[in-house]
């Protein structure tokens, strides 16, 4: 395979919602962790997020919604690495700053000739822009393993993006852990959002899914995976 391995990774609602509503306002690790029969539970999801892989991949708007630009403090080096896609960009100085040390490599996905993360190459050599004019997602993933070595990435991304890996046939295997709460709401973003098909011609866009493996956990939560039958 001429790009890397890649398994969707995330937490959702048992209706498959991935925030507490649509607003930017809202956010699972800040809300889930204050709800009575969720929050027990919720340790087990970031202790099976630290087994995942290496490479992990993002995109700038989930990083400036989680606070990424606010935090002062220099944090602690963990051993992996991030993409992050930001094509507004979402990011600034700041938080590609903290990103470089928090990272062991930051990759930076951008189409923003003018993106901020530039008058950082200089200070930090794990910094890594990764430029196109209009940012074709296959190419990308061609490019990782080609350019950088990379042969496996966990995709952490919001319903919009994962919908276009999921449509360009760039997600391998999916890791889902299910938290017992129920969101609801029409506008709150779900697993795979993005463009719904339309016409007969394009069931083919839908993957069926094998199972692999599933998993009691503790305080009702459950984790699920799946390999993706392209």
């Amino acid at each position: 395979m001429n790009r890397p391995i890649n398994t969707l990774f995330m937490l959702m609602s048992l209706d498959g919602k991935i925030n507490s509503g649509d607003s930017d306002e809202l956010d699972v690790d800040r809300d889930w962790c204050k709800i009575d029969g969720v929050k027990e539970g919720l340790h087990q999801y970031y202790e099976i997020e630290q087994t995942t892989d290496y490479y992990s991949l993002n995109t700038g708007r989930v990083m400036a919604k989680i606070g990424v630009n606010e935090k002062k403090e220099k944090p602690q080096k963990i051993e992996c690495c991030f993409i992050i896609i930001d094509r507004k960009p979402h990011l600034t100085k700041e938080g590609i700053e903290y990103l470089c040390h928090y990272v062991e490599t930051l990759f930076l996905v951008t189409d923003c000739k003018d993106h901020p993360a530039y008058s950082l190459m200089d200070q930090f050599d794990n910094l890594k822009i990764i430029y196109y004019e209009k940012i074709d997602l296959m190419q990308m993933m061609e490019d990782l393993k080609k350019d950088y070595g990379v042969e496996k990435i966990t995709i952490q991304s919001g319903g919009t993006l994962n919908c276009e890996f999921l449509r360009r046939n760039l997600i391998d295997y999916v890791n889902i852990v299910i938290a017992p709460i129920l969101v609801g709401g029409k506008m709150t973003n779900t697993l795979i959002d993005g463009k719904a098909i339309s016409k007969i011609e394009e069931l083919n866009q839908l993957k069926a899914l094998k199972l692999i493996e599933a998993n009691v956990l503790q305080d009702s939560y459950v984790q699920l995976k799946y390999k993706v039958l392209n």
